[in-house]
């Protein structure tokens, strides 16, 4: 075999193994939004691979899960950069609201998945830059008097992550509309932040 034609297999074969990541990475995103436990099986089968290519590329399932939870929490924080947090605090926090919103619809049961398969740690890490975001915008608002300050900054994170991670809970049991959810979202966050005796805007 001639030094060319090693170099071109040795770059289709490279061009194989790119292809085969980007399907095995793609459809570990579908499957585990929709099932947080899908398994290795399922994650192959729906990637068009079998087991042992998929294990050639990730050592194992929370390998494939951590780099999936990473992609996608790569493209969502792009996804909430984009928001425009000018203005009225108070706005600009409705506005985060209803992006989180999507952001952790459309990921559904990774965030289930990465909890189960990541060390703590590490799934704290991910979700630092959207809770630093979160956080500007809050302290922003405490300023400005639109957003009570008789309660700890964490715990008003607490309560926004928690009442977007419920709406998602009870879309995935059809128990509410997912073109519903956002707004119920704002309206229950900034009801819950509104300094006692202002209107809730």
């Amino acid at each position: 075999m001639s030094a060319s034609s090693a170099d071109a297999g040795r770059t289709a074969k490279r061009a194989d193994a790119r292809k085969n990541i980007a399907a095995i990475l793609d459809a570990a995103t579908a499957c585990l939004a929709m099932n947080p436990e899908a398994s290795i099986n399922d994650i192959a089968a729906a990637a068009g691979v079998g087991r042992v290519t998929l294990y050639g590329h990730f050592s194992n399932r929370a390998t494939l899960v951590s780099q999936v939870v990473d992609r996608a929490m790569a493209a969502s924080d792009a996804d909430l950069e984009a928001v425009n947090l000018d203005g009225d605090a108070r706005e600009a926090l409705g506005r985060l609201l209803v992006a989180s919103w999507h952001v952790t619809h459309r990921v559904g049961g990774l965030v289930l998945a990465a909890q189960a398969a990541m060390p703590e740690r590490d799934f704290r890490q991910a979700h630092d830059k959207p809770t630093q975001r979160m956080l500007r915008v809050l302290r922003r608002a405490r300023r400005e008097g639109s957003v009570r300050t008789d309660m700890p900054l964490s715990w008003q994170v607490t309560t926004i992550q928690g009442v977007i991670h419920a709406a998602s809970s009870a879309v995935h049991r059809g128990e509410l509309d997912a073109d519903r959810a956002p707004a119920l979202i704002r309206a229950t966050v900034l009801a819950a932040l509104t300094p006692p005796g202002q209107l809730v805007a």
